[in-house]
């Protein structure tokens, strides 16, 4: 499917933004600028999302907390830290479709992959392998690796790679690869959105896949959460994990989080790394009682949560929350759909579009491949960032643009596609 050419009128653009529903809350971060203060055309959210105005009161609040209450601010009433992790659960579960108990805001990214290969990885016999797709984030492939190496296998035979079938992560190639497999796979691990293409993978149908060849099946929901419209309970992996720096807007290295299957939960026979913010909360400072998880996620937690880091995430999905994910997803798919019509309008003979343009394939990303006579992509960034738009870009030819719904404009999309153009034809 091509997207139709557009008017190009920045008329029609800004026709848009006043007609768009969730234009206030654009107002509720704040948004990076020139050092005049002229503000910036930010679409790198999908890297590192835009700061809540509010942040800065929730940090401030439990500073003041801190220095108020000492020791006791733990047990402060209402609101204290000793259950500060709980409020997340609910706001959490909601954005990728799961129960409460099933989801846990603790750590970081890999530190949770890590968690959670500990519990779900478990090869035996033949059955030894982990498959990952081609070219996946490098940080997965490194802690895949690694709990390859400590269990005594050799990553460089016991490490499977689904390429793309067409271009795509299809659940009929993860169905093809498992086949030749032939029962040496032990467990699946796939993204919700893969990082340089931004397709979005149908995680309900590789589920099932992985299910009915016996492997055991995990996600990596980076790029997926606070992008996407999540149903766990529909494609019901084994865990997922995500990080909270990009589209959840939780701040730099912000904290992470964890989804384990209900069905997990209780399960004595599952081995876990345990800690002791996992224990049962009422007997968790009694020295002399042995283990006892909490049923729910958080009996993969380890220590107590970092208070600091994790209040900027709670003033962010206060605004999830408000937004509501049907307006978000709804406006997320016109502004993707006009960068690209944009995009094909202006600059179609100098560039590949990477990403599905199926909306239902796709998050708030487009990402365009470069030719080779343009391939230092870094040149065409700097260029567009000179006129004031910030983009990512993957070496040697990828450029990664993410309108955001929750802070981003139609003149923001106009400003980055009439950038690019302007970069390709100087």
């Amino acid at each position: 499917m091509t997207a139709p050419s557009v008017a190009t009128d920045i008329g029609i653009a800004r026709n848009r933004d006043a007609e768009d529903e969730l234009a206030d809350f654009r107002n509720a971060f704040d948004l990076p600028h020139e050092a005049g203060g002229t503000p910036l055309h930010y679409l790198c959210g999908h890297s590192l999302g835009l700061m809540p105005a509010a942040a800065r009161r929730s940090v401030v609040r439990e500073l003041d907390r801190w220095a108020r209450l000492g020791a006791e601010a733990h047990f402060d009433a209402g609101d204290g830290w000793f259950a500060f992790h709980e409020r997340f659960a609910a706001p959490l579960a909601g954005l990728v479709g799961a129960e409460p108990r099933e989801v846990v805001a603790m750590n970081s990214l890999t530190v949770n992959l890590h968690l959670m290969l500990a519990s779900f990885f478990r090869p035996s016999g033949e059955r030894r392998r982990i498959l990952i797709e081609q070219g996946a984030f490098p940080s997965d492939r490194y802690a895949v690796e690694s709990q390859l190496a400590f269990h005594g296998l050799d990553p460089a035979a016991d490490l499977v790679r689904l390429a793309s079938e067409s271009g795509r992560l299809t659940a009929a190639a993860l169905d093809a690869a498992l086949a030749r497999e032939s029962g040496r796979v032990a467990l699946v691990l796939l993204p919700g959105v893969q990082y340089i293409t931004g397709e979005a993978i149908d995680l309900t149908g590789c589920a099932a896949v992985a299910r009915r060849h016996g492997c055991g099946i995990g996600f990596d929901l980076a790029h997926a959460i606070g992008n996407l419209a999540l149903d766990l309970r529909a494609s019901e992996p084994d865990f997922a994990v995500w990080c909270s720096y990009k589209y959840l807007n939780g701040g730099p290295g912000a904290i992470g989080g964890c989804f384990v299957n209900r069905r997990w939960i209780g399960d004595a026979k599952l081995p876990r790394l345990e800690g002791w913010w996992g224990h049962e909360a009422r007997t968790r400072f009694d020295n002399a009682s042995p283990f006892q998880p909490i049923a729910s996620a958080e009996a993969w937690q380890l220590s107590n949560p970092p208070i600091l880091a994790m209040a900027p995430l709670e003033a962010s999905l206060a605004l999830f929350v408000a937004a509501g994910p049907a307006r978000l997803r709804r406006k997320s798919v016109a502004l993707t759909g006009y960068l690209e019509a944009l995009v094909q309008t202006w600059c179609a003979e100098r560039i590949e579009i990477l990403t599905p343009s199926d909306p239902a394939a796709r998050g708030a990303q487009l990402s365009l491949r470069l030719p080779r006579d343009l391939a230092d992509t870094g040149r065409i960034a700097a260029a567009m960032r000179a006129a004031g738009v910030v983009v990512d870009w993957r070496a040697p030819d990828v450029l990664r643009l993410a309108p955001v719904p929750l802070y981003n404009r139609f003149v923001d999309v106009h400003a980055a596609a009439s950038a690019l153009a302007a970069a390709l034809s100087g």
